[in-house]
């Protein structure tokens, strides 16, 4: 009534396949912790951790972003410092004695519609950060440069910031915003004395008009004033240079972050793998075994059934 044998065989037999459809599972999926029931401690920070490193892949891309920005601005400033640099060389060439005046005024003309050009058009995604035309004052961008998870759990953002009010060329409502249209004060020979006298470069037509005088050459203007005029534009290229240099520094940080982002990434897919990926060498090794002791236990099962018919030879 009771075959002991075939009842051990068959609790081994059992044993086996349920090994084997563990070890099929980590071969087919290659995660020795599938889900919470595999291990739940190493599940939780696997499944953390992938959520972060999707956090940081958004991240990546907003470096991304901020990097076409700031290159943008930096080329639109990068440019204008070539084209103030050519209007210092006009106001100097000017100061030359016999040099006619206007002609070299309407070379600054133009020089000066190429600034408007590069400022209106360093635009990218709908920013420039050269260009305001708004009654809102130029403020500080802010560039997401990583995700952060504390000792406690709790998550961070961490930014990039830069304050356009730097960088703006041209301000079409306020023109004190802009290095091209305020005005810089500037000390310039009167005679056998110095005088204070404050000069702007374009004249945009701003609503809050720029103190001072625009930089245009006359035929009738003084050579003071011109030193004055050169002593202002040289001022401006300093600004414009300070502000190129302040940009260029955010770009390599920049470049800098989104590499450290991209190893981050890496190291923490490395990091989840540990925990939870499938040895495939020894996952492939243990389902041959198992395949194996499986045809055992069938071979023994079938030898435990096979001796509880022997009985039946008694009733012939």
């Amino acid at each position: 009534m009771t075959n002991t044998a075939a009842m051990a065989a068959l609790q081994t037999l059992r044993s086996i396949d349920s090994n084997m459809q563990e070890t099929q599972a980590r071969v087919s999926s290659g995660y020795r912790v599938a889900t919470a029931a595999d291990n739940a401690a190493y599940w939780s920070i696997a499944t953390t951790m992938r959520s972060d490193n999707s956090a940081l892949s958004t991240v990546q891309d907003a470096l991304g972003l901020g990097a076409a920005k700031t290159d943008t601005a930096y080329t639109g400033l990068e440019s204008a410092v070539e084209v103030v640099t050519e209007i210092k060389s006009k106001l100097v060439a000017a100061r030359e004695p016999g040099v006619d005046k206007s002609k070299i005024n309407k070379e600054l003309s133009e020089l000066k519609n190429q600034l408007a050009a590069i400022a209106e058009s360093a635009s990218f995604s709908g920013e420039n950060w050269l260009f305001n035309e708004s009654t809102t004052a130029p403020g500080t961008k802010e560039i997401v440069a990583s995700f952060n998870r504390a000792s406690d759990g709790a998550v961070s953002v961490t930014t990039l910031a830069f304050d356009t009010s730097e960088s703006v060329l041209i301000d079409t409502k306020d023109a004190n915003n802009g290095v091209l249209t305020k005005g810089f004060q500037v000390t310039q020979p009167s005679g056998s004395t110095t005088t204070i006298a404050t000069y702007f470069l374009i004249d945009v037509s701003a609503t809050t008009a720029a103190t001072g005088s625009e930089v245009v050459l006359t035929t009738s203007m003084s050579e003071d004033e011109l030193d004055g005029m050169i002593s202002a534009v040289d001022a401006m290229l300093q600004r414009l240079t300070d502000s190129a240099s302040t940009l260029g520094a955010i770009t390599s940080r920049i470049e800098m972050q989104d590499e450290f982002v991209s190893t981050l990434m890496d190291v923490i897919d490395k990091g989840v793998g540990r925990l939870v990926d499938a040895d495939m060498n020894e996952e492939s090794t243990k389902l041959k075994a198992l395949q194996t002791q499986q045809q055992l236990g069938i071979q023994a099962l079938s030898i435990a059934n096979t001796n509880a018919e022997n009985i039946l030879t008694l009733f012939k």
